[in-house]
């Protein structure tokens, strides 16, 4: 990877807690929100993302995503006041879930920054240091919260088969989501992060009974509209104009058959009579 330990150990550092906050945010936005509102918001961060990247990364400039960028933005503008008063704390929610695309935009951008393009063994080993600095860092914080009973947990109430669940399928999204690169292209993991906007919210309705407002229905449309104009290529307006050939093509194509029917016609009319009899 081309650094020495010291800046690998200090760069793991840096992730692990760009990690931690992150994931602490999206947890704390999902006490507050419905599911649907908040993996709407985290889909944002593809707009972050590329906003970063264009800064950080030089990446090419491309206009319609700046409208992609605005759309996320008007979205999440929306689903601060879907409430209607700013006091609610449907704001502090909608600030947590984006602020954690945000964090998660910062914690990808500045992965290909300072690490770069790194094997699936170095990528392990890469992912292992953050795993243990996370647990060396995180026991001291929970044993003071519990000694302390600032938050002092019931262990008999727990509800582990949920919490297991949710352990397993976070450990395999993040093997998919990191090491799915060598399989796959990126693209194709943006669109499984969207696709769970609408299966979370027939979630929500069928066993939740959550009911949809105008407000935040618009607000979660401009995020889903804004995530797929950011998956745009950057030559989109070339395979605009191949469709528009195809398609004159296609018309030229249907003109000349026209034309030859019409023919066609025109010669069996003059060899019959009125009467229908050939002549």
């Amino acid at each position: 990877m081309g650094f020495t330990a010291l800046q690998f150990f200090g760069r793991c550092s840096l992730f692990c807690l760009l990690w931690v906050v992150t994931n602490y945010m999206f947890v704390c936005s999902l006490r507050i929100l419905d599911t649907t509102d908040v993996i709407a918001l985290f889909s944002s961060n593809v707009s972050f993302i590329y906003l970063l990247s264009w800064v950080v990364l030089h990446q090419q400039f491309v206009g319609i995503r700046i409208v992609a960028v605005i759309l996320c933005n008007t979205g999440i503008a929306l689903l601060a006041y879907m409430d209607g008063v700013p006091e609610t704390p449907t704001l502090g929610g909608v600030v947590l879930a984006s602020t954690a695309a945000a964090g998660s935009a910062v914690y990808k951008v500045f992965f290909k920054k300072l690490i770069g393009d790194v094997t699936s063994g170095q990528l392990s080993i890469f992912f292992t240091m953050i795993a243990l600095l996370n647990l060396l860092a995180m026991w001291p914080i929970f044993i003071f919260l519990h000694l302390t009973h600032i938050e002092t947990i019931n262990w008999s109430q727990l509800p582990w088969v949920p919490l297991v669940s949710a352990a397993i399928l976070s450990l395999v999204i993040n093997l998919i989501g990191n090491f799915g690169l060598v399989c796959t292209y990126q693209v194709f993991l943006s669109f499984g992060l969207i696709l769970a906007v609408p299966a979370s919210s027939v979630i929500d309705i069928y066993i939740y009974g959550v009911v949809f407002k105008g407000m935040e229905l618009a607000g979660i449309s401009l995020i889903v509209i804004g995530f797929l104009l950011v998956l745009l290529p950057d030559n989109w307006p070339d395979y605009i104009n191949i469709l528009l050939k195809i398609h004159r093509r296609y018309q030229k194509r249907n003109k000349s058959r026209l034309k030859e029917t019409e023919s066609l016609s025109g010669q069996k009319s003059r060899l019959r009579t009125a009467n229908g009899m050939v002549k």
